[in-house]
């Protein structure tokens, strides 16, 4: 992997000057290739104003052997609008290896390094969605990595457990696999089409790729099952005067 000199200079003002060279390039390739520049510093009130000039503060980080920790990460800064274009094109981002090119500088058409990438993490503000940051890791051929790939749920309107009044009750959103970075699945699929009242579908169950290999110590837990009626919510346990007045009081 290719390694960078960092260049001084202010990259607020320089990124007023002039729009990247990357926003004049074909719609496809926009939403193929994330666009990043070095990135200096750290801190609360540089991220800040990155946001506020339409920038996110980013790292990408080089995985260890074996999906294990990440052994360096590179500070980066990538274009809010860009990065929010390929959410809305990628609903599964996370899971998803893309490319990644890192420029000199917001102007600058030289290519200090650029290769394949996995997003990991899109951290948002609980408040409004606003991007606050963004992780991602190289992900280079031959490498293994640790991978919380999507559950996806098809076929609730033909299933025949839920046509007799059941109910759907999804135990897992995701499943943890150690993949090849060639073979990173998206998502996975889960077909309800046959399940009636009672069924289940294991970890175990689903059919991937004979390379990927669960992260789990029990492959037979449920991922869903069909029930009949939707279970009862526990009602909230009523809170004496004693615990009001202790939680008022901090004791």
């Amino acid at each position: 992997m290719a390694t960078w000199r960092r260049g001084g200079g202010d990259l607020l003002r320089r990124a007023a000057v002039a729009a990247p060279p990357w926003r004049l390039t074909p719609s496809a390739a926009y939403h193929r290739t994330i666009q990043a520049v070095p990135r200096e510093h750290t801190g609360s009130r540089v991220a800040a104003k990155l946001r506020a000039a339409g920038f996110i503060p980013s790292v990408v980080l080089s995985p260890g052997e074996g999906g294990g920790p990440a052994t360096q990460k590179q500070l980066l800064t990538t274009e809010a609008k860009q990065i929010r274009e390929i959410l809305k094109q990628s609903p599964f981002f996370c899971s998803t290896p893309i490319q990644l090119q890192v420029r000199a500088g917001p102007r600058s058409a030289v290519v200090l390094d650029s290769g394949t990438v996995l997003p990991i993490k899109v951290h948002r503000k609980e408040e409004t969605g606003e991007i606050l940051n963004l992780v991602m890791a190289w992900a280079e051929k031959g490498l293994e990595m640790k991978v919380d790939v999507p559950v996806v749920y098809k076929g609730e309107d033909v299933c025949l457990g839920l046509k007799k009044g059941g109910y759907l009750h999804k135990i897992r959103t995701s499943l943890k696999y150690l993949c090849p970075t060639e073979h990173i699945p998206p998502k996975i699929e889960v077909d309800l089409t046959n399940l009636d009242i009672g069924d289940r579908v294991l970890m175990h169950d689903i059919e991937v790729h004979p390379s990927l290999k669960l992260l789990s110590k029990n492959d037979t837990m449920p991922i869903c099952k069909i029930l009949a009626t939707k279970p009862v919510e526990p009602e909230p346990k009523p809170i004496s005067e004693a615990t009001e007045t202790q939680e008022a009081t901090g004791v």
